[in-house]
């Protein structure tokens, strides 16, 4: 290759694999004794397995009568009630044959009842109920142990847990579980232009977005995020950020890593002792996208394009933090859609288009934003998905189908 001329590009298939497999020896990170208030969305590091079964008694799930089915055999049965059972007071004595209790749904069954029926197949006659009905054993009871058994895998290792799962482990009397650990990720943000957010930016100067965008993003991948100041384009203060993060898990660069006189974050980074696997990547928008190591620290430099940046973090840096915090793949759909117009592009890139997605009869259809241009704001604002346009081709006809990624459900009644 001729003396300062760049490496040729990969694709963006070849640069995750190449991603993951250089975490296969650090991912997953260890875990940790969590408070289920603390685990939305973590990875179990251990099968959660049931020390007693659920529920832990035979309940009603109806507001009713339980009784013996064999004093009920046919329609039109007449019992006198014992006594009643409410949620929270067990029955301090068996059920007499030939009786009934007046129950309340959630009420531990009475011993000697079988079967519950709902008031609305009952008729109170004073102290006694008739039953409209046959009984029949089982009827509107939650046996013990018919959620989970005793001994069984309630959550499964590497399970993301959601709203229900915390609720379903502390019902098995688990307050604390164990988690892999979040990944602390460093953003870095460079450039000259940027100015703090809040500020008023002096002329030619941007306000700084990425680093509140990438934590966000971090966050919802599953990381803890640490978003520095802007850091101007000179060696040594680039230095001097990325001493301050050295520690963390991930780092994340955004801008200076493109063929620029002021690209500098490539060469601090080398500098510093990071070894860079891949520095362009063939896509479009995100192609001066770098990776490597540094220690045990992966290092990604992103470039500063708000939707470039986005972009590249979707697709190469979620994946990675998922893999380090012990979650599998990227945690996206991949759904095929319908372009709603013609898209030029160039051959030989893969183009990750940005769309709003609604549907048309039985199929998803994608509009494209009416900006694709990656330093605009709003071209990384608000898009439903990712419409992966495939490198051998040079333009898309109206009505092509291809895959989507799926960023987040349609938010407005017309795309739904």
């Amino acid at each position: 290759m001729p003396p300062g001329r760049p490496p040729a590009p990969i694709t963006p298939a070849a640069a995750l694999a190449r991603i993951l497999a250089a975490l296969a020896g650090s991912a997953p990170l260890p875990f940790e004794r969590a408070p289920l208030g603390e685990a939305l969305g973590r990875a179990l590091a251990d099968d959660l397995v049931a020390a007693a079964p659920l529920p832990g008694f035979d309940a009603a799930t109806m507001d009713g009568y339980a009784l013996r089915a064999a004093d009920a055999r046919r329609a039109g049965a007449l019992l006198p009630v014992a006594f009643a059972v409410h949620a929270g007071h067990p029955a301090t004595r068996p059920l007499p044959p030939g009786s009934c209790a007046r129950i309340l749904t959630g009420a531990p069954l009475p011993r000697g009842a079988d079967s519950v029926e709902q008031q609305e197949e009952c008729a109170r006659e004073g102290e006694r109920v008739r039953f409209l009905r046959a009984a029949v054993p089982g009827r509107f009871i939650r046996s013990r142990g018919s959620d989970v058994a005793s001994g069984a895998v309630a959550l499964r290792r590497g399970e993301a847990l959601d709203a229900g799962a915390l609720a379903l482990a502390a019902s098995l009397g688990q307050p604390r579980l164990h988690l892999h650990r979040r990944p602390r990720v460093a953003i870095v943000p460079t450039g000259d232009e940027l100015a703090p957010a809040g500020s008023r930016p002096a002329p030619g100067h941007v306000v700084e977005s990425n680093g509140i965008a990438l934590a966000a993003a971090a966050w919802e991948a599953g990381a803890d995020p640490d978003v520095l100041p802007p850091v101007p384009d000179d060696p040594r203060a680039l230095a001097r950020a990325l001493r301050a993060v050295r520690r963390h898990d991930a780092i994340v660069t955004v801008g200076g890593v493109s063929v620029g006189d002021r690209d500098l974050v490539r060469d601090a980074l080398t500098a510093a002792g990071a070894r860079l696997d891949f520095w362009r990547v063939a896509m479009r928008p995100g192609k001066p996208f770098a990776f490597g190591r540094w220690g045990d620290a992966a290092v990604f430099g992103l470039p500063g394009n708000p939707a470039s940046a986005l972009v590249t973090f979707e697709l190469f840096v979620r994946p990675a933090l998922r893999r380090l915090a012990g979650l599998s793949g990227a945690g996206r759909l991949v759904l095929p859609v319908r372009l709603s117009k013609r898209v030029e592009k160039p051959a030989g890139l893969t183009v990750y288009l940005r769309v709003r997605l609604r549907r048309e009869g039985r199929n998803l259809v994608a509009d494209p934003l009416p900006s694709q241009v990656s330093g605009n704001l709003s071209s990384a604002a608000l898009l439903d998905a990712l419409a992966v346009l495939p490198a051998s081709r040079a333009s898309m006809p109206r009505g092509a189908w291809v895959d989507a990624i799926v960023l987040r459900a349609p938010s407005s009644g017309e795309h739904r």
